[in-house]
C-alpha cells in the first residue's frame, strides 16, 4: 500500500470514530440535562436508534454500495447529511424534536461503519497485516473526543450541545474528504438483490452447530447489559460527582488497543472457550466495581470498571468474530459476520436499550439514583450468562490454529 494511501485511510477512520466518540458517551447526560423533561427512559430511547440503525444499515449498504453507487461517494453524501442533522441536534431543548433528528443520523451513519471498512480493504493486499494499524486510528480519534470534552468541561458546564456541534464540524470534514479517498465502484454491479444475503442470513445454518448455537445465544444475552453500560456509564460518573467524566472513559478504548496488541498470546494459551468465558467475567467485574465505587476512597473502582472495558470487548467480541470467521468456512464468512452483528448491535442491544431505562427510573431517588442496586442487575444478568456458557458450551478446537488477528471495533 502506496504511503499517501495509508495516510488516507488512517485519517478517514480517525474523523469517522471521532465524529461518533464527540457525541454519543456524553448523549445519556445530554438527554437528563439539555433537554426538557427527561428521565432515564428517553435515555434508553436515544440510544436505541444506534440498534435501530444497526438493522437498516445492511440494507443501504448491501443494496447501494454494493451495486449501485461506489463507497467513497456514497460516504462523503452521508457525511454531508450528517453534519446537517449533528448542527441540528445540538439546538434542540425538547426530547420530541429531538429524537426523529437523531434517529435519521443513526440510520444515515451506521452504514458508514461498513462503508470505511469496505474502503479500507479494498487498498490492500493482505488485510490481515493492515488493517490494525488503519483502523487504530479509529479509537485514537475516539479518545481524543473524550479527552476534549472533558478538557473543555463541557459536562461540568452543561454545554454538551457543543459537542454535537464539534462531531458536525468533524463530518462536514470527513464529507468533503471522502471524495478525495481511493475509488471503491461496486463490486456486484448489474448483481440480483437478495435480502437473505444483506442480512447474513446464509449463515444460519452454523446454527445447527450446537456449541456455535449457545455461543451465538450468549451474544445475544451479553448485549443486554451492555446496553446498561452506553446508555448510563456518563450520567452515573457525573452524577456522583466524577470531573471530567468523558475523559476518564476514554481510558476503555485505550485498554481496548492495549488488549488487542495482546489478544495473541491469551488466545493461543487459553483457547475460545475461556477467552469467551474471560471476557464474560471481565462485564461481572466491571458492574460491581461500579456498583461499590465512589468518587472517594473507592475512586480505584471506577477506573479499574472502565479500563475493563477492553477486556469485555476484546476478549468477547473480537474472540467471537474471530471464533465466527474459522467456523464459517470460506463461501459465508462476510454473511456470518452480518448474521452475528444483527443479532448482537441489532437484536441484544435493542433488547438492553429497551429494559435499560425503566429499570435505572425505578431507581430514581430524591438526590439522583440509587446506583449501588442499578449496577448489580447488569452484573447479575451477566452473571448467569458466564454460568450458563460455562457449564453448557463444548468446543472441540480449544484453540485457532494460524491465528490471523481480525478485527471490528465498531460499537463503542
Amino acid at each position: 500500500m502506496k504511503s499517501a494511501v495509508r495516510v488516507q485511510l488512517s485519517f478517514m477512520m480517525f474523523l469517522e470514530f471521532f465524529i461518533w466518540g464527540a457525541w454519543f458517551v456524553t448523549l445519556g447526560t445530554f438527554v437528563l440535562k439539555n433537554l426538557q423533561d427527561t428521565n432515564a427512559n428517553q435515555v434508553s430511547v436515544a440510544f436505541l436508534t444506534q440498534s435501530i440503525g444497526a438493522v437498516i444499515a445492511p440494507f443501504i449498504v448491501g443494496i447501494i454500495a454494493d451495486r449501485f453507487i461506489s463507497a467513497q461517494v456514497i460516504l462523503g453524501a452521508i457525511h454531508l447529511a450528517g453534519a446537517a442533522l449533528l448542527w441540528t441536534c445540538s439546538g434542540m431543548t425538547s426530547f420530541d424534536s429531538f429524537y426523529p433528528i437523531l434517529l435519521l443520523y443513526m440510520v444515515l451513519y451506521m452504514p458508514t461503519l461498513a462503508l470505511v471498512n469496505s474502503i479500507s480493504f479494498r487498498q490492500m493486499s493482505d488485510p490481515s497485516k493492515d488493517f490494525s494499524s488503519i483502523r487504530v486510528f479509529g479509537t485514537a480519534g475516539w479518545i481524543v473526543a473524550g479527552l476534549l470534552i472533558g478538557w473543555l468541561n463541557w459536562e461540568k458546564n452543561s454545554t454538551l450541545d457543543l459537542t454535537f456541534k464539534m462531531a458536525a464540524g468533524a463530518s462536514l470534514l470527513l464529507g468533503l474528504f471522502s471524495f478525495t479517498l481511493p475509488k471503491t465502484p461496486p463490486l456486484k454491479k448489474g448483481t440480483q438483490i437478495s435480502v437473505k444475503e444483506i442480512l447474513g442470513l446464509d449463515a444460519i445454518r452454523m446454527l445447527k452447530n450446537r456449541s456455535y448455537l449457545l455461543f451465538f445465544i450468549a451474544s445475544i444475552a451479553i448485549c443486554i447489559p451492555l446496553a446498561f453500560y452506553y446508555n448510563f456509564t456518563n450520567p452515573y460518573l457525573n452524577e456522583i460527582g466524577m470531573t471530567a467524566a468523558a475523559g476518564k472513559q476514554s481510558l476503555g478504548q485505550v485498554s481496548e488497543v492495549f488488549f488487542m496488541l495482546v489478544m495473541p498470546l491469551f488466545f493461543v494459551r487459553l483457547g475460545v472457550k475461556k477467552m469467551l468465558a474471560l471476557g464474560m467475567l471481565a462485564w461481572v467485574l466491571r458492574y460491581v466495581l461500579f456498583a461499590y465505587g465512589n468518587v472517594d476512597s473507592n475512586y480505584w473502582m471506577l477506573i479499574a470498571g472502565i479500563v475493563l472495558h477492553g477486556i469485555c470487548y476484546d476478549f468477547f467480541f473480537v474472540t467471537g468474530q474471530i471464533y465466527t470467521d474459522k467456523l464459517a468456512g470460506e463461501e459465508f464468512k462476510s454473511s456470518a459476520q452480518g448474521f452475528v452483528t444483527l443479532a448482537t448491535y441489532g437484536v441484544g442491544m435493542l433488547i438492553g436499550f429497551l429494559i435499560s431505562g425503566p429499570i435505572v427510573e425505578s431507581y430514581k431517588t430524591a438526590e439522583g439514583h440509587n446506583w449501588h442496586s442499578i449496577w448489580l442487575i447488569p452484573a447479575g444478568i451477566a452473571a448467569v450468562v458466564l454460568v450458563m456458557f460455562i457449564l453448557l458450551f463444548k468446543n472441540k478446537q480449544e484453540t485457532v490454529p494460524d491465528l490471523e488477528l481480525k478485527f471490528d471495533l465498531e460499537k463503542k
